[in-house]
């Protein structure tokens, strides 16, 4: 789809130049720029979700388990000849 959009000078001489150097259209690498943006968007608003749950759940060890790690630990250290 053909679009038409204002850049400033000095981005546009930029894009021409990276474009000639890649050896691409300068479309192709206007095309590139924005899905590598919006891929970048994307992953920052799963972390922002995975934040937003993970801030709201418990995160403390179950005592059983903790007791249990503990002895773990213990005894490992225990058996190391420092």
């Amino acid at each position: 789809m053909k679009t038409a959009v204002s850049l400033p000078d000095k981005l546009f001489k930029l894009a021409e130049k990276t474009a000639v150097k890649l050896g691409i259209p300068r479309s192709q690498l206007f095309a590139k720029a924005l899905e590598e943006f919006i891929q970048h968007h994307k992953r920052e608003n799963i972390t922002e979700k995975l934040d937003e749950i993970y801030s709201s759940s418990n995160s403390d060890l179950d005592p059983v388990l903790s007791k249990i790690q503990s002895k773990s630990i213990s005894r490992g250290v225990k058996n190391e000849s420092w």
